[in-house]
């Protein structure tokens, strides 16, 4: 929907200028005038001639044609405005910055719905209403400051609040980002977050456009799109850091199962990041730090070397580094040390005291460069307590960052002390990291990060008995035999089971399964609560009176009985999302998922690549290898059963809630000893 007319306009009218800059309509037409907007400027205001020395239409019917609308009037008075000047002055782009439409009334979400049905009738695209606007190198169509240096190499941002835009591009601006382009959707009454990522995509160039993409987003209303064109865009080279803000009441709600009470909106969102590529930040410096971090050279590995005159900043980087996973390997270097002054280290932190020169600067740079082969990257902490100017230090610095291989991260704190060489520093194209444990989890985030999932197919599984499963069954939760079918038709290895309702037939079901057994009741969810599982079961007399007592606890329909396997006891499971689709969980079984709650999600389908990341992203899987003696879990078999849940909710979007609890896993497989599904059916 985004078209040449909003991304490079010919001509730009201010519907409601004003010749008072401290309005909206005054506000942006001051902001184009003063970044020398190229092309022809229009005004309309019904009570002036001239508005900052602009030639004045009273009336927008007197209007020329023009390419971009800019709205700054009463939200009653947009949509005949609107009409008018998409039928008979062929404007394909509005901005409307007006509020009053579907964030305050039901009257204000007709207005809104008549300026949508208008825009879209001449294959027009719309920027809010509710918003702040939007930039790029071509023109600075918003009301706001301060105005960013505008570079199409600089990052292109999005977000869903024009304050918060604002708010992010100083903290930006301060480190020395520049910005290719800027939106601000507000009330995304035609075009979203997702719809402008979309178009960045859909329009990448790897010559001239931006490799860097921010978003701060509230609400996510089309994560499929999303995901889709984000990993698009980050497989093409991209990089891309977002804030997805309202996750804490997201876990609020009630569920009936293990998976329904770990698994949320939020816990999707992450889900969805992951899966896409994206760096998922909480914070605007967060998210300003991974931007910087981006438009550095990359990093290809975890050993960091700290250059550094100042001990106490690379002792707590050296901590945030450790602590995110990074190693700041220990360095010996007699050469190296007898270029610096007495009582320098090279240890790493290569600390040369506060009298260091930028040439020794140079020299350890170089050294950490071409000579330290465990050496993957450099951070460099340079301030001044005021003695003496940096100038000298920071050229050799920027000289470095261009002629080394390995990436170079230069923190330089002193914001106040040597604030004009830091912007020297900055006016040569740099960016500044003032707080280097800020820093240092950022250059974490990103580095840990996984990349978007690639293209892979799903195990055959018996797609037409899951669906005639599904189809001959009512809403809730399905019979034990309905389950048992489906983990068949899905190919995941079950224990093997009869369900009883009498006592003879309990006897039975024992006398084929053999001894050792399991007593589970049928009904309740949370069986271990009210006493209904018994373990290890030897005979025949304890197997009737079990029987005999399981059949009273409240809500128990009847008794599963099962052999008494042994193994590491372990979960999976699945949860709709509505919009997201299903997210697959896994972790530790048992109780234990209801005490530690240490589980890792992604969203179905799975492939074994991001199972085994699932995996191993668990605090607790030094158990699962197996540890202090213990046996571990065939670690492919976990995730041969995740991938197969994944495709069996594939197969079946109305699974609401499945838990698999517990698989009992060994080193030489797994095996879904207790299972529950629910199912709703799609309306």
């Amino acid at each position: 929907m985004i078209n040449r007319q909003l991304i490079d306009p010919k001509s730009i009218v201010i519907i409601g200028g004003s010749n008072d800059i401290t309005k909206p309509g005054g506000k942006v037409l001051k902001n184009l005038i003063d970044n020398e907007f190229s092309g022809k400027l229009y005004v309309t205001n019904p009570k002036e001639t001239e508005v900052q020395g602009i030639k004045c239409y009273q009336d927008p019917a007197e209007l020329p044609e023009v390419d971009l609308a800019i709205l700054a009037i009463a939200a009653k008075y947009c949509p005949p405005t609107v009409d008018l000047l998409a039928h008979t002055k062929k404007t394909r782009a509005f901005i409307i910055f007006s509020a009053g439409f579907h964030e305050e009334s039901e009257e204000g979400a007709m207005l809104e719905k008549q300026i949508v049905d208008t825009v879209n009738s001449v294959n027009g695209c719309l920027i809010g209403p509710n918003c702040i606007g939007m930039m790029n190198h071509h023109h600075t169509s918003v009301f706001t400051l301060p105005i960013p240096r505008l570079d199409p190499q600089g990052v292109d941002f999005i977000s869903g609040s024009g304050a918060t835009a604002v708010f992010i591009m100083e903290s930006g601006m301060m480190n020395g980002l520049s910005f290719g382009s800027v939106y601000s959707v507000g009330n995304s009454a035609q075009m979203g977050v997702e719809d402008v990522l979309k178009y960045l995509d859909e329009t990448f160039d790897p010559i001239n456009s931006s490799k860097v993409k921010l978003i701060y987003i509230e609400s996510i209303n089309k994560p499929g799109m999303l995901l889709k064109h984000a990993s698009s865009l980050i497989n093409k080279g991209c990089s891309i850091a977002a804030i997805k803000s309202g996750s804490s009441s997201a876990g609020s709600r009630a569920a009936s199962s293990h998976t329904g009470a770990l698994a949320s909106s939020d816990t999707a969102v992450d889900a969805l990041f992951r899966k896409a590529g994206i760096v998922r930040c909480y914070g605007r410096e967060e998210l300003v730090t991974a931007a910087a971090v981006f438009m550095h050279k990359k990093l290809k590995g975890k050993n960091i070397a700290i250059i550094t005159h100042a001990g106490g900043p690379a002792v707590m980087l050296t901590d945030a580094l450790s602590n995110n996973g990074f190693e700041v390997p220990h360095l010996e270097s007699p050469e190296l040390l007898a270029k610096l002054f007495p009582g320098s280290s090279v240890a790493n932190p290569i600390d040369f005291l506060a009298t260091g020169t930028a040439e020794q600067l140079g020299e350890i740079i170089e050294h950490c460069d071409k000579k330290f082969d465990n050496i993957d990257g450099m951070a460099v902490i340079f301030g001044s307590p005021g003695l003496f100017e940096n100038y000298d230090v920071y050229k050799v610095l920027h000289e470095k960052m261009n002629s080394c291989q390995k990436p170079i991260f230069p923190i330089l704190p002193s914001i106040i002390n040597v604030k004009d060489e830091i912007d020297y520093f900055l006016k040569l194209g740099r960016i500044n990291f003032p707080d280097e444990v800020v820093f240092g989890n950022s250059l974490a985030r990103v580095y840990n990060t996984p990349a978007p999932s690639k293209p892979f197919s799903l195990p055959e599984i018996d797609n037409q008995s899951i669906r005639q499963i599904i189809e001959g069954s009512e809403d809730g939760y399905l019979s034990p035999e309905k389950v048992q079918l489906l983990l068949d038709a899905a190919g995941i290895p079950r224990a093997g089971e009869k369900v009883v309702t009498t006592s003879t037939a309990a006897v039975e079901a024992v006398n084929s399964l053999g001894y050792p057994i399991v007593m589970k009741v049928v009904g309740p969810v949370h069986k271990s609560d009210v006493g209904g599982v018994v373990l290890n079961v030897k005979d025949e007399a304890t197997v009737i009176s079990e029987f005999e007592r399981m059949m009273k606890i409240k809500d128990t329909t009847a008794v599963l009985i099962q052999p008494m396997l042994s193994g590491t006891q372990i979960f999976a499971g699945a949860k709709a999302e509505p919009g997201f689709g299903h997210m697959v969980l896994c972790g530790l079984g048992g109780i234990f998922i209801e005490v530690l709650k240490d589980v890792s999600s992604s969203l179905a389908p799975v492939s074994h690549e991001e199972a085994l990341q699932m995996i191993q992203s668990l605090k607790s899987y030094k158990i699962l290898e197996g540890i202090r003696g213990q046996e571990g879990v065939n670690i492919q078999s976990f995730t041969d059963v995740i991938v197969r849940l994944s495709a069996l909710c594939m197969a079946a979007p109305e699974l609401a809630e499945m838990d698999i609890n517990p698989l009992l896993g060994n080193n030489k497989g797994v095996v879904a000893v207790d299972a529950r599904i629910r199912i709703e059916k799609l309306k």
